[in-house]
């Protein structure tokens, strides 16, 4: 790791436990209650204004608790020039909040100065890594920190992908000295719609290099006789994501894990008690070990 990865580390350390998705509708009662819970994660472009409720109820709960950032805008893959006051936003919010770890995903969601909803997958090519590369490189020493990438669920592949996914996120984190953003739910949800072996995705990850887990559900869509998986972050954790986390687990080790829960928010008891499965498959995993 280089030397700028533990700028933020020693101060606002995201520690080896089960953390939450902080949503507004649940703002009061962690700031009221202080359920024991070991941090918390945002989608940073939430803050970015110079003010108002959802930055003083953040930098409230910060005191509180590690807080973790986690982008969806800066859209890595766009052959777009990065957008600078995005970047400079986010640079003010790091400096205000002092996270612990910064994240953003692996795709891209701009193309030609115009802006979708959507984070649109990429070719894993060598022209994709060269890209990539030389923006997260700039992101990283723009805010003085390492970042992770997560990688994506995706629908549909790319015929001229050169690179398995795992392979292509190795190399990136290789060339640039940032971590890998494990989401559990997306390698299932990608490996369901390809044909992919789960297992064999995850034994394909250099362990030296993830540095958090995301865990969340999903639906099933049909189309025509072809049933798909989206990615929802809309419901618990499956029961068949739930035991990747553990081999996950049993591979990698404990690390920060986040219950990822983004529409149809349920009440904080929900969330708590997803946090606390994650729990018991971390405690079984280091107790096994043992």
């Amino acid at each position: 790791m280089s030397h700028v990865q533990h700028r933020f580390l020693t101060k606002a350390a995201i520690p080896s436990a089960v953390g939450l998705g902080l949503r507004y509708q649940h703002y009061q009662e962690v700031l009221e209650t202080k359920p024991n819970i070991g941090w918390f994660e945002v989608h940073s472009e939430n803050y970015f204004g110079k003010g108002g409720a959802p930055l003083h109820f953040l930098e409230k709960i910060r005191e509180e608790y590690p807080i973790s950032l986690h982008g969806v805008g800066l859209s890595l893959g766009s052959v777009d020039a990065l957008d600078a006051r995005h970047l400079a936003l986010l640079k003010e919010l790091v400096a205000k909040i002092e996270p612990g770890l910064v994240s953003e995903h692996l795709s891209w969601s701009s193309y030609g100065g115009e802006f979708f909803n959507d984070l649109a997958p990429i070719p894993y090519t060598d022209e994709s890594l060269a890209l990539l590369s030389e923006r997260i490189t700039q992101v990283q020493e723009t805010l003085g920190t390492w970042i992770l990438v997560e990688n994506p669920s995706s629908y549909l592949e790319y015929a001229h992908s050169c690179y398995k996914e795992a392979d292509f996120l190795n190399e990136l984190a290789r060339r640039t000295g940032c971590g890998l953003l494990l989401d559990v739910n997306n390698i299932f949800v990608s490996c369901q719609n390809h044909g992919w072996d789960a297992l064999g995705y995850l034994q394909g990850i250099a362990t030296d290099r993830v540095g958090e887990i995301h865990l969340a559900g999903h639906m099933e869509n049909t189309f025509g006789d072809k049933t798909i998986l989206i990615d929802t972050h809309n419901r618990p954790v499956c029961q068949d994501v739930w035991e990747l986390f553990r081999a996950t687990i049993d591979l990698f080790g404990a690390n920060p894990t986040l219950i990822e829960w983004d529409t149809d928010i349920p009440p904080f008891s929900v969330l708590l008690d997803e946090a606390r499965q994650a729990e018991l498959i971390m405690e079984e995993s280091h107790a096994a070990v043992v």
